[in-house]
Formats: structure tokens, sequence, C-alpha cells
């Protein structure tokens, strides 16, 4: 399970698509309505907000945002569209992880895209994430 919190205008076709599907897998991790992945490292910072529903919907509706930008059939009722909520934090080592991460996956999949790919120094949280100054976030899993 990835939950990017890079800008999901970043993300390719296939990365999008399983944001949305492991968004959703999460929003069911987090209201327990399945066994899996509740121990899942990626759901700490949601599972420490005021409410962790609340905020996996409010990631799920940027993801929804874009999918609809790229002419993509998401289905819309799987989510409350929340807007306008206060941002998690997220420190700068980890946008530049991901970053590295998501580069080596579009080199694999998706080289056309990672012409356009901005530099380090514009990029764009997911609008849900309020960067911070930091080293990689402690729950990460660096292998």
């Amino acid at each position: 399970m990835r939950l990017w919190s890079l800008h999901p205008q970043y993300l390719d076709s296939a990365g999008l698509n399983a944001s949305w599907r492991e968004g959703l897998l999460a929003k069911n991790v987090l209201l327990g309505n399945t066994k899996g992945y509740t121990n899942h490292p990626q759901l700490i910072r949601f599972r420490n907000s005021a409410d962790p529903s609340l905020y996996i919907d409010a990631f799920l509706t940027e993801i929804y945002k874009e999918a609809v930008r790229r002419n993509f059939s998401y289905s819309k009722e799987k989510i409350r569209m929340i807007e306008n909520i206060p941002p998690i934090s997220v420190t700068k080592g980890q946008l530049v992880f991901e970053y590295e991460h998501l580069r080596r996956k579009l080199q694999k999949r998706s080289p056309e895209l990672l012409e356009k790919f901005p530099i380090l120094t514009d990029l764009k949280p997911h609008p849900l994430f309020e960067m911070i100054e930091g080293d990689i976030e402690d729950w990460e899993i660096i292998t």
C-alpha cells in the first residue's frame, strides 16, 4: 500500500489507479471493515489525525479530482467529498524519498512522463499535506 504524499498530478495512470484502490482499502481498514493491513505504516498519519475517516476521504477526494481531470471514471459515491480540511504535516525528507521512489517507477512503466517530471525544488505535496522541514517519516519502510 502506498498513499502518496506527492500531488496526484505526478502519478501516471497506473499510479493514480493504484492510489485510488489502495486509498479505498485504507478507508475500509480505518473503518474497521477488514482484517488485513490493520498495522500498515502508511495508515499511521491518518490514525493520528483528529478524524481518520474524514482525512482518508479528503485524501481520496484529491485522487478523485485528478481522475476527473484526466477523464477517468471513478465511483464518486465511494467517498465523501471533503474540501478545506486542516492539513496533515509531511516532512520534506518524505517528499524527496517519494519523489525518488516514483521516478524509479516511472523509468520502468512511463518514461514519457518522466521527461515532464518537475525538478525537486518545484515539487508539490498532495493537497491534504503541508510540507515541513524534516527527514523521512518514521513510519516509512525503507528497503
